[in-house]
């Protein structure tokens, strides 16, 4: 079963739950789906009218929790700590996994030294540990480990949440796409209709050179014909003129 399947089904169980039930009774809920080895997605969660209805009132901190883990990073964790309830190892090491997830959406070569200031982690072994045992086995992550460069080549990452504002931000990256396709479509047309101008040109241009080629070869070959056939004096018949000329 792929990651994909798996995120489905899991969704669908907590939506399911965080529905029926309300308050205080979604803390529990919320703290398992965070703490959840093979959650990783969660703004379906969070638009559960139920889960909603937290925000203001003294229940609200989970609902901050589940924002963390839908958009948020290690790094975002440590500057609220103190207004969040306290992680567990679980959610410590999917909020981890989930800090690698957004790195590798604005990079496909993330350096050890960023990895490892992001994580909290001390040495490199320790850091190709984590991306081996708990990104890339899990599959969340692919890509090759590079200890010449220091890096980790990102070959495929799953997409997370997407953040409040993130979507108008896409559909205007893919507009301005389509716009430069649709330029760059009417650039090659431009290119081709001119190539087929010029391929036209030179067809004509070597139908010309080959018509005088033709020519030359007609008037060369007539006047070879005329010389050949023109009146040649041997010797002898030059001393038979000259002595009719002296008779």
């Amino acid at each position: 079963m792929d990651i994909e399947q798996k995120q489905a089904e899991h969704i669908d169980y907590f939506v399911k739950q965080t529905s029926a039930l309300k308050g205080s009774a979604l803390n529990n809920v919320i703290s398992e789906a965070t703490s959840h080895p093979s959650l990783f997605a969660f703004s379906e969660i969070l638009s559960v009218p139920n889960v909603v209805e937290l925000e203001g009132t003294e229940n609200s901190i989970y609902l901050d929790l589940l924002r963390l883990f839908a958009h948020g990073t290690w790094s975002d964790y440590k500057s609220i700590a103190g207004r969040l309830p306290q992680l567990v190892p679980d959610q410590v090491l999917k909020l981890k996994q989930l800090t690698v997830l957004t790195l590798a959406e604005t990079s496909k070569e993330l350096p050890y030294d960023q990895l490892m200031q992001e994580l909290d982690v001390t040495n490199v072994r320790e850091l190709e540990d984590f991306l081996i045992n708990e990104c890339m086995y899990v599959g969340i992550v692919r890509g090759k480990l590079d200890q010449l460069k220091r890096c980790f080549e990102v070959q495929f990452a799953a997409g997370r949440d997407l953040r409040p504002g993130q979507l108008g931000n896409m559909l205007q990256t893919l507009t301005d796409w389509l716009t430069t396709s649709d330029n760059l479509l009417i650039s090659i047309q431009e290119k081709i209709k001119w190539a087929d101008t010029m391929s036209e040109s030179d067809r004509k241009h070597r139908k010309e050179v080959e018509e005088r080629v033709d020519e030359v070869k007609k008037s060369l070959s007539l006047k070879k014909l005329q010389t050949v056939s023109r009146p040649m004096l041997t010797s002898e018949g030059m001393r038979r003129s000259t002595l009719n000329l002296v008779e």
